[in-house]
């Protein structure tokens, strides 16, 4: 009777333990898919930090050119120009409210729709109120109902404000204030106008 050759001594046994040593190796080593993994671990934050830059920039810009165009569009109402154009003679306060609303986007460039999305409020006053003016925020919500014009004359208390609903992009910014994820972006004016002759 013949016994079986014990493992150490059977060729060909050795050689298939030997070839899977290696295998097993040369898996440890592989680094071929290494970069693909190691980018899928990292790339979720890092376009989520780079989506926050943009945003970001994008609220600081828009915000900014808004404040711009306000301070520039009010200039006119401060000196009396607006309230004096021939245009603007005979209109009703929403007509107005109108004009005003295109002089400011008349100096805003193409980063948003102005003419459909921009609310304006001019609001008199003899004296400087006691209480802030109400802000244009209900129960989480733009309400631009309280906006109107009242015809400023001279040597009043003037206070401007342009308001719209801007949509963040990237809602994991957090940078919407309102309930709908959207951000309210606001701009003003406050300043005493010039005694500029009333117009007739």
């Amino acid at each position: 009777m013949t016994l079986p050759r014990p493992l150490e001594s059977n060729p060909r046994a050795i050689s298939t333990q030997g070839r899977d040593r290696s295998l097993l190796r040369r898996f440890k080593k592989d680094q071929d898919g290494g970069t693909a993994v190691e980018f899928a671990m990292v790339s979720m934050p890092f376009f989520a930090l780079l989506f926050a830059i943009f945003e970001t920039a994008l609220a600081f810009l828009t915000t900014q050119m808004l404040e711009t165009a306000v301070s520039n569009a009010a200039r006119q109402i401060y000196t009396g120009q607006f309230q004096q154009d021939a245009k603007n003679a005979g209109q009703t306060p929403s007509q107005l409210a109108n004009n005003f609303r295109t002089a400011v986007c008349d100096n805003v460039t193409a980063l948003f729709d102005c003419q459909n999305t921009l609310k304006v409020d001019i609001r008199t006053f003899t004296s400087f109120p006691d209480a802030a003016v109400p802000t244009p925020i209900t129960n989480g919500q733009f309400d631009s109902s309280g906006f109107g014009y009242q015809p400023p004359g001279p040597d009043q208390i003037v206070v401007v404000r342009a308001a719209m609903e801007y949509p963040v992009i990237v809602p994991i910014t957090q940078f919407g204030n309102l309930s709908n994820g959207n951000r309210l972006v606001m701009a003003s004016a406050t300043f005493r106008t010039e005694p500029f002759p009333s117009a007739k």
